[in-house]
C-alpha cells in the first residue's frame, strides 16, 4: 500500500442541460434510443466562451475549500485532459492563472478518459517519494467543442465538466493499494481527434471535413473497452489481494451503461455496488471519475476506510484501475 489519502473534492459543471429529446429535434435519433444502448438521459455543455480550465478551476478550487486548504498551499497541480485550452502552453498553468497560484509545478495528463486515474497514480508516486504533500488531481473536458453535432453516433454521447480531488499523505490506514495502468499504441486510430495538432495542422480543408471532431469506430471501442477495463481492474484487485465481497464501490469511467455493467460483471462485483452518474452527465471523458467520486462522497455512499475500485479505458488506446482505501 502507498499511503495517499484524499481530502477533499470539488466538481466544475455548466448550468446548460441538453436532453435526449433536445438532440432528437437536431439528428436523427431519440430518446429511447439513446437511452437504451447507452443509459445517458442528458448532458451539461458549456456555454460560449466556457474553457476547460474555467471548469477546471472551479472543480479545484471547490476540492480545496472542501480539504479546508488555500489553493496557494498545492505542491503541485495535474491536470487530465484531452480538450486542452490551447496546444501551448498546459491547461494547468490556465488553471493557475485562473484560481491565482502559481510556483508549484502544473502540468497535464493526456491519456484520455483514463487520464484520472493516471493523474493518481503520478500524484501518489510525487507524495510517496516525499517530493510533494499535496497535488490538486483534475479531470476536466468540454467535449462539446470537439464533437461533431450532426453526427448521431457520437454527439449523443459526450459531456462538458470536471472533478477535481486533494490528495496528500495519509496519516492512517487509508492508501492506494494498486493500480494497473497501460497503452496500446497500435489502436490509436481507431478513436481520435485527426487535425489540429502537427501531423495535421488546421486548414479550411481540415475544417470543412470536420477533421477536428472525434472520430470514433464504436464497435471497435466497446470491444476493447470491456476487455481493458475489466482486465486491469481484476488484476489490481488481485495486487491488492482484495476479493468483490471486499468492495465498498466501484465508480468505473462513465462511457456507456453497456460497458460498465460488462466490466462489473466480469469483476464479480456486485450490481448494487457500482455507482454512476452517467445518466446525468454523459461521457465526460476524464471528468467522469471525479465527479462520480465527488457526488458518491456528497451522497455518504463513501467513507472512511471503504473500499473504491475505479477502472478506464480511453483513446490511445490507454486503460487504468486503481484499489484505494478511502
Amino acid at each position: 500500500m502507498r499511503g495517499i489519502k484524499i481530502v477533499g473534492t470539488g466538481v466544475g459543471l455548466p448550468s446548460q442541460i441538453v436532453t435526449n429529446f433536445d438532440l432528437a429535434r437536431r439528428v436523427d435519433t431519440s430518446d429511447e434510443w439513446i437511452t437504451d444502448r447507452t443509459g445517458i438521459r442528458e448532458r451539461r455543455i458549456a456555454e460560449p466562451g466556457v474553457a476547460t480550465s474555467d471548469l477546471c478551476a472551479e472543480a479545484v478550487r471547490a476540492a480545496c475549500a472542501d480539504a479546508s486548504l488555500a489553493p496557494d498551499s498545492l505542491d503541485g497541480l495535474i491536470v487530465a485532459t484531452s480538450t486542452t485550452d490551447t496546444l501551448f502552453p498546459s491547461t494547468a498553468c490556465w488553471v493557475q492563472r485562473k484560481v491565482g497560484i502559481k510556483g508549484m509545478p502544473a502540468f497535464d495528463v493526456s491519456a484520455g478518459c483514463s487520464g484520472f486515474l493516471y493523474g493518481l497514480e503520478l500524484a501518489t508516486a510525487l507524495i510517496t517519494s516525499g517530493t510533494m504533500r499535496r497535488v490538486a488531481v483534475v479531470g476536466g473536458e468540454v467535449m462539446s467543442r470537439v464533437v461533431n453535432w450532426d453526427d448521431r453516433g457520437t454527439c449523443v454521447l459526450f459531456g462538458d465538466g470536471a472533478g477535481a480531488a486533494i490528495v496528500t499523505a495519509s496519516d492512517g490506514s487509508s492508501g492506494l493499494l494498486a493500480s494497473n495502468c497501460g497503452a496500446d499504441g497500435s489502436l490509436a486510430p481507431i478513436l481520435y481527434q485527426p487535425a489540429g495538432g502537427s501531423q495535421m495542422p488546421a486548414t479550411h480543408e481540415t475544417v470543412d471535413a470536420h477533421a477536428h471532431t472525434v472520430h470514433m469506430e464504436g464497435n471497435t471501442v466497446f470491444k476493447h473497452a470491456v476487455v481493458a477495463m475489466s482486465t486491469a481492474a481484476v488484476q489490481a484487485m488481485r495486487d491488492a489481494e482484495v476479493g468483490p465481497e471486499d468492495v465498498t464501490l466501484m465508480v468505473p469511467h462513465q462511457a456507456n451503461m453497456r460497458i460498465m455493467e460488462a466490466a462489473r460483471e466480469r469483476c464479480g462485483i456486485e450490481r448494487d455496488k457500482m455507482y454512476s452518474v452517467l445518466h446525468k452527465y454523459g461521457n465526460m471523458s476524464a471528468a467522469t471519475i471525479p465527479v462520480a467520486l465527488h457526488e458518491a462522497r456528497t451522497e455518504g455512499r463513501i467513507k472512511d476506510g471503504d473500499i473504491i475500485v475505479s477502472t478506464a479505458f480511453g483513446t490511445g488506446f490507454t486503460w487504468a484501475a486503481s484499489v484505494l482505501r478511502w
